[in-house]
């Protein structure tokens, strides 16, 4: 090897090494013990550039993945395979619009039955209790996270918005922002409920119903609690539910609920999901500068 070549070789070493530095990184199969699921979960985290060589603590997304579509595996690998969470993340940051921050995303799949961020009616799969009690407790003792509440944000696609959305209405005292895309949110419909929960009679699940339907929780909602939250909702146009999150947003207007409202260009998958997250990113971000 000539000295030339062994120059060139050095230089773009240092390069890809430099490069190295100024990328996030993605671990997208860690796992952690659950007494409350009775076994092992899963999560995938992205950890922004230069995290290994500083002390410094960072805010956090909790980013949920969706249900589907179909032909997609839906786990917490869904925002890194299909979203390109890593690309987006390390370009935001670079550029300077987005901040450096943990995302994390937990598996909410559980095997042939179905993905549930609930607690289920018949109390077989509550992921609700695991994720506040268990898995944020456990990411904040493991990581360098900010852990104040203006610190903490919320987001999701499909079954994960409509999780974002209930989760901080359930605990508005955990996040200062929630951003649900192409929210699965519906009114009660029986043929809905009782295919899922067939062995549920209606009662039962009306009842258990009340704490998920997000009109209502949005209602009930002290004034203060509910604007306190920066709500970024967005879907698309082609997305059979942009009808249910239309009809939310009028409500949200209706009581002067402060709140950014997208409806895009796209259907119900990756996508569409993909187009919008550059720009979730930065309110994000924006909200965490407040």
């Amino acid at each position: 090897m000539t000295m030339r070549s062994v120059v060139c070789f050095l230089l773009l070493l240092l390069c890809s090494m430099a490069q190295a530095q100024n990328e996030g990184t993605v671990s997208d199969c860690k796992t952690l013990k659950s007494e409350i699921l009775k076994g092992e979960r899963r999560y995938a985290i992205y950890l922004p550039p230069g995290y290994d060589s500083s002390d410094r603590s960072h805010p956090v997304l909790y980013l949920l993945h969706p249900a589907g579509p179909k032909g997609t595996l839906p786990n917490q690998q869904g925002w890194i395979n299909y979203g390109m969470l890593k690309t987006f993340m390390n370009r935001g940051i670079a550029s300077g619009e987005v901040a450096p921050m943990i995302v994390v995303t937990p598996d909410a799949n559980f095997g042939t039955r179905r993905v549930s961020y609930f607690n289920d009616p018949d109390n077989n799969f509550n992921f609700e209790d695991f994720f506040f009690k268990e898995f944020i407790p456990y990411i904040e003792k493991t990581y360098r996270c900010r852990t104040e509440r203006g610190s903490r944000a919320v987001a999701g696609a499909s079954m994960g918005g409509g999780a974002a959305f209930f989760y901080a209405l359930h605990y508005p005292e955990m996040f200062s922002v929630s951003c649900p895309l192409s929210a699965a949110i519906r009114g009660y419909e029986k043929s809905y409920l009782t295919q899922r929960y067939p062995e549920m009679k209606e009662p039962e699940l009306m009842e258990w119903y009340k704490q998920y339907n997000v009109y209502e929780l949005f209602r009930q909602m002290p004034e203060d609690q509910r604007n306190s939250v920066s709500w970024y909702i967005a879907c698309g146009d082609d997305d059979a539910l942009s009808v249910n999150n239309v009809l939310l947003h009028a409500d949200l207007k209706k009581m002067n609920v402060p709140h950014e409202f997208r409806i895009l260009d796209g259907k119900h998958d990756w996508v569409f999901w993909r187009s919008v997250l550059p720009d979730m990113l930065r309110f994000v971000s924006a909200a965490f500068l407040k």
